[in-house]
């Protein structure tokens, strides 16, 4: 396949999606020739991928550091980065060195932030073998740890020099990572897409079923939908945060449950289904739409109820969103399937109503 390119100046990159392309050394020669390469990745992608991607970088010519850290979400922390910058500084790797984030969204966003602060900043390549990094996290250049009273609240914009999406990864993905996933590609079409909506709910069933073709086709729809966005807006002073549909109530589900209890995916999810019916009840979104949406995730598996936390709850956990302006918390909503607004002239009692309807 053709790449993608995100377009964004001096900072413009390619998305490579296909199979196989983890061992081509190739993909990587132009970029880490002669240098020091540290790959980042955790415990349950390496017995899978790491010799794999260190013969192919020996090969392109890099002298190779692997850094391992923890799975999970808990990994987004400042020890881990701490770490992290640990490894690198103890094998020498100067300015000229590369980071390779290889693994989920996790993995890419704590690695992208190491290589952002890392001297200064260094380059990276985003390697994601997980379905919800290829079509989200490792494009375009948000990267970040977490903090105790909210997700991704310590981050830098720093965007890669490649993105190198191989769904031939997603075979060893676990079927919950795989639905997980799922919810980005879903919320890809809810806000930019409705004929992309149209081929989802046509094809659930082969794309659980893991045929490489539907992924492929899911990915870069995903993938060529996201650079769009990002090349308009790279630093979400505007039409970006629209791919924030559902993050909000799904930050809150995250912090409020503990990091790791549910997949981001599945945050989401539930978050999606509140943003529909928040939606609705504003009177931007036809009920039978909202009906469609959480009909859809239904099928793929998601959840479309958020977890027993009270109403007040999530509002206290929303407060800290980054889409907060002048002390009120905006919501994403859709202006129909495939369209998308940012509105921070909501009227409280809306947005209660709505999560106590998805909230059991």
């Amino acid at each position: 396949m053709q790449p993608l390119r995100v377009t964004l100046g001096d900072r413009s990159y390619p998305i490579h999606i296909g199979a196989d392309l983890l061992d081509d050394a190739g993909m990587y020669s132009s970029y880490v020739a002669s240098r020091s390469v540290a790959v980042i990745t955790n415990r349950v992608v390496a017995p899978h991928y790491l010799q794999r991607m260190q013969r192919a970088l020996q090969t392109a010519g890099a002298r190779v550091v692997p850094v391992l850290i923890d799975d999970g979400e808990q990994a987004k922390s400042w020890a881990v980065l701490d770490h992290v910058i640990d490894v690198l500084l103890a094998a020498r790797c100067g300015r000229d060195s590369i980071v390779v984030a290889l693994g989920g969204g996790v993995v890419g966003d704590l690695a992208g932030f190491a290589a952002a602060v890392y001297q200064r900043g260094i380059a990276f390549i985003q390697v994601p073998t997980t379905l919800l990094a290829q079509v989200d996290s490792s494009v375009g250049g948000k990267t970040a740890i977490n903090h105790a009273r909210g997700k991704n609240m310590v981050g830098a914009f720093h965007q890669p020099l490649a993105v190198i999406a191989d769904v031939a990864t997603l075979d060893t993905l676990p079927d919950r990572e795989l639905r997980a996933g799922m919810a980005e590609v879903i919320k890809h079409g809810f806000i930019l897409d409705l004929q992309f909506v149209d081929w989802l709910e046509a094809n659930m069933a082969r794309l659980l079923a893991r045929d490489r073709t539907a992924l492929s086709h899911a990915v870069r729809r995903s993938c060529e939908l996201k650079a769009q966005v990002v090349g308009a807006d790279e630093r979400e002073a505007g039409l970006r945060a629209i791919l924030n549909f559902g993050h909000t109530f799904a930050h809150a589900i995250e912090a409020g449950m503990g990091y790791g209890q549910w997949l981001h995916g599945e945050a989401v999810a539930a978050g999606m289904v509140m943003a529909a019916e928040l939606s609705v009840r504003a009177g931007t979104l036809r009920r039978e739409d909202g009906a469609r949406v959480r009909a859809l995730l239904a099928r793929a598996g998601l959840p479309v109820r958020g977890p027993a936390l009270a109403v007040n709850r999530y509002l206290e956990l929303m407060q800290v969103d980054k889409k907060t302006a002048g002390g009120r918390t905006r919501f994403v909503l859709l202006d129909g399937l495939g369209r998308a607004s940012l509105r921070g002239d909501l009227d409280p009692g809306l947005v209660r109503d709505s999560i106590a309807a998805v909230a059991p």
